[in-house]
């Protein structure tokens, strides 16, 4: 990836938001929606997600995350004839539990990998809609990965080794709802029109992540069924922002309920792998998966299904420029040249122009970066956006101390 920078005499208008001394959130999105998000996620840009559970042993099929519920919820075929080919009869998906021991999890390996990719924050799996939690839960008893699987503290350990790295901030994935439990599908048949599973599963659990692991991101899922009064979530968030012990760092995203993606929340998901085609006026991030058919691990993956690296940086890059990224990425991306013109930047008044090579703009400061990702065929490359002034200076980011020599066009633009 190629990065040039422009710093000119750019103008910048900074709003700062605060509800004074004493001032708190109540139970109503209006209030829970006018909390200014913090600095260090806007800051981040790159984050890496791990789905790993119970799930993780069959490791089989598409959104293999979701196995336990194509086996004996959907019965879709593939599943159920894995099931009978590799398995004996009377097998249940509690006896992978067992064979989910966790026994090449070095969390400080992980942590290095993380650090070395790039990523700035991390986003683990405590629970997903299969119910199996990876830290000692009170309230998910012998379906946890310390009474069962690993027998250890999967959330605590890497939670440990994430925060040695000074860059990096821990979050947390969590499922509200659980496909099978008896709770929830008793709430269901009623047309959540009870509350059982909320106040004697999903918020116990929920509460007790946030007091014990103090996650800096909490990442909801598993919503979609009920609506946002059923959860209990502008309750809960009240909670979050004005007494929890992270309520003045944490960041979530939107979903807490049907009809609330992209409409309430911190940050918008809107939907997996949701790009938008031009500019959001509210912060937004991608999840997007490196596997195109799942997000957990798959025993039959194809090196076929996978983006690659150049895909990868693309995609980044594209979504930067119009406002953030976060995908289950790995590998290093050079940014030690080309990082200052992706952390902490913000989309310019231009995402980017068609050119012999695309481009695409971030800003920082009194500073322009133009994102080139492939080299210009030719000696001049022409860019019609800048405005250029007599203070204008041109370099590229890995020798900043040699100015590249330009001209401007009229009425805006510049050759270099």
């Amino acid at each position: 990836m190629i990065s040039l920078i422009f710093r000119s005499l750019l103008l910048f208008a900074v709003v700062a938001i605060s509800l004074g001394n004493g001032a708190r959130y109540t139970a109503n999105w209006t209030s829970i929606d006018s909390r200014p998000l913090p600095v260090w996620y806007d800051e981040a840009k790159i984050g890496i997600f791990v789905h790993w559970g119970v799930f993780s042993v069959p490791g089989y099929g598409q959104f293999s995350e979701w196995f336990w519920y194509w086996w004996k919820g959907a019965q879709r075929a593939a599943e159920v004839e894995f099931m009978k080919k590799n398995y004996p009869v009377g097998f249940t998906y509690a006896d992978f539990a067992h064979d989910f021991k966790a026994q090449f999890f070095d969390p400080d390996e992980w942590a290095e990998i993380f650090e070395a990719s790039g990523a700035k924050y991390v986003v683990f799996t405590s629970k997903h809609h299969e119910g199996f939690c990876n830290w000692p839960s009170a309230d998910s008893w012998n379906w946890n990965s310390v009474d069962t699987g690993p027998h250890r503290d999967l959330v605590g350990d890497l939670a440990a080794a994430i925060r040695k790295r000074k860059g990096l901030h821990f979050g947390l994935y969590h499922s509200l709802y659980e496909w099978f439990h008896p709770l929830y599908l008793k709430d269901k048949a009623s047309g959540f029109k009870t509350q059982e599973f909320v106040f004697r599963k999903a918020l116990p659990e929920l509460i007790n992540l946030v007091m014990t692991y103090k996650p800096e991101l909490i990442w909801s899922d598993g919503d979609w069924e009920a609506p946002d009064t059923y959860w209990n979530s502008t309750e809960f968030l009240a909670w979050l922002y004005n007494d929890s012990p992270i309520k003045d760092f944490v960041v979530v995203n939107d979903r807490w309920g049907n009809g609330c993606y992209c409409k309430h929340g911190g940050y918008y998901n809107c939907a997996d792998r949701f790009t938008p085609g031009s500019l959001p006026d509210h912060k937004w991030e991608k999840c997007q998966s490196v596997d195109n058919r799942s997000w957990g691990y798959r025993r039959n993956m194809m090196l076929s299904e996978l983006m690659d690296l150049p895909t990868i940086i693309t995609d980044m890059v594209y979504v930067v420029a119009i406002r953030t990224w976060w995908g289950d990425m790995g590998g290093s991306c050079g940014w030690g040249v080309n990082g200052e013109a992706i952390y902490s930047s913000k989309p310019w008044r231009i995402q980017g122009e068609n050119t012999t090579v695309p481009v695409w703009y971030t800003s920082k400061n009194n500073t322009v970066y133009a994102i080139l990702l492939a080299w210009p065929s030719k000696l001049l490359f022409s860019l019609a956006a800048p405005k250029t002034s007599e203070a204008t200076n041109v370099t590229i980011l890995d020798n900043p101390s040699v100015p590249l020599k330009w001209v401007s066009t009229t009425p805006t633009g510049l050759v270099v």
